[in-house]
């Protein structure tokens, strides 16, 4: 690997790598200078010219979809072993996925699932929680809870009311929401939460937040760190 998009913060190592700017906002000259053999993004790479120019160049670009499920994870997983010719490394790491997935439901019990309620912070301090048909909602489900937010898709914001409503047992939360709200002191402040069982039990669960929500080779273990917190 000799450069990365600005949002590649795992492994470590990738911290320490050239920068090629924003995945949707990068230099063909930039990534031209990397003198790359293959150039390999998400769909979302962009300005548009950038695609063009690379091809121009002579540089090979292979674009993967974002996946959205776990399953796509898996199929992006093995799509990725097969343009880098590392079919067996691919394998040996879906297998790794689906055995920490099969740990956490040693985790699940029959006891009545915990209400959990995602909230998520980005680009300014107002707090959305999260709906049907988001990757934390996949997530909370796979970790054997129950999302208590189920009245829209998406990120939306919500009210003191429908907060009270929802009841969650537990907040979910990246570690850079809760840093752009003002820690916990500043997340049990939002109107209605700390009315809340959860605000009651002050029951917090802080998950990074690409392993939460990229749908990438962490996924096994955050459902499996989710499932242990779930559960106690």
């Amino acid at each position: 690997v000799v450069g990365v998009d600005v949002s590649s913060m795992h492994p470590a190592a990738a911290l320490r790598k050239p920068k090629v700017g924003y995945i949707r906002m990068t230099s063909a000259e930039g990534i031209a200078s990397l003198t790359p053999d293959l150039v390999l993004a998400g769909s979302t790479l962009g300005p548009a010219a950038v695609k063009t120019q690379l091809k121009s160049a002579g540089i090979r670009l292979e674009l993967v979809e974002k996946p959205k499920s776990i399953e796509g994870a898996l199929d992006r997983i093995r799509k990725i072993g097969v343009l880098l010719n590392k079919e067996a490394i691919a394998t040996q790491l879906i297998t790794s996925i689906n055995e920490q997935i099969s740990a956490a439901k040693t985790h699940q019990t029959s006891k009545t699932k915990p209400r959990i309620l995602f909230v998520f912070v980005h680009g300014g301090t107002s707090v959305n929680v999260a709906g049907t048909g988001t990757a934390a909602d996949v997530m909370i489900n796979a970790a054997g809870g129950i999302n208590a937010v189920n009245s829209f898709e998406g990120y939306k914001p919500i009210t003191a009311e429908a907060l009270l409503a929802a009841k969650p047992d537990i907040v979910l939360a990246t570690t850079r929401s809760l840093k752009a709200v003002g820690g916990e002191k500043g997340l049990w402040t939002t109107p209605g939460l700390a009315l809340t069982p959860a605000g009651k039990n002050k029951k917090l669960v802080l998950i990074d937040d690409l392993k939460l929500l990229g749908f990438g080779p962490r996924t096994g273990d955050a459902i499996l760190e989710l499932s242990k917190s779930f559960a106690q």
